[in-house]
């Protein structure tokens, strides 16, 4: 497989776990779960590339020119990175014959942006615990991750079999 051919492989299945994800994050919206605010991590990224990283609250801060678009597009380049971090630990040659439990595994570690670097640096404190319901976010937090987990075993697996 030419290098080309991997990266481009890769983005696809960062592409397809990170919509996975909003499917599952969809689907609990349906069901009455609060949502995840992209807009809000826009914002962030947006105060971020001003130098500013940490926030009291996210949601009190100045808002960011087109930050629900830059949230979007944060969270889908995440996703590639994500893919391509997995990828590089478990070889390209795990996108030819992919396995769920790396996949899983390393979805549900990815949680840990979250929970140690977002929440925090947006307000909502290590695990969430500055919200009026931290375990209950924390717990959503880690189903979140486990989706997009299923989602990168998911798109490697869907992609495996559209290049045989």
């Amino acid at each position: 497989m030419s290098t080309l051919t991997t990266a481009a492989r890769v983005a696809l299945v960062g592409i397809g776990a990170t919509a996975c994800m909003d499917a599952w994050l969809a689907l609990a919206a349906r069901l009455g779960l609060p949502g995840t605010g992209f807009a809000m991590v826009g914002r962030w990224v947006g105060h971020i590339a001003h130098g500013r990283l940490a926030h009291s609250a996210i949601a009190r801060a100045a808002p960011v020119r087109f930050e629900q678009g830059l949230g979007w597009l944060t969270h889908y380049a995440v996703g590639i990175v994500y893919a391509a971090l997995l990828v590089g630990w478990q070889g390209a040659a795990w996108l030819d014959r992919p396995t769920a439990a790396p996949a899983l595994a390393f979805g549900v570690l990815t949680v840990a942006a979250p929970w140690f670097v977002m929440q925090p640096a947006m307000g909502a404190g290590v695990l969430a615990l500055k919200t009026p319901a931290p375990l209950k976010n924390a717990f959503r937090n880690l189903a979140n991750h486990a989706a997009f987990g299923a989602g990168l075993y998911l798109a490697a697996a869907v992609l495996a079999t559209l290049a045989a």
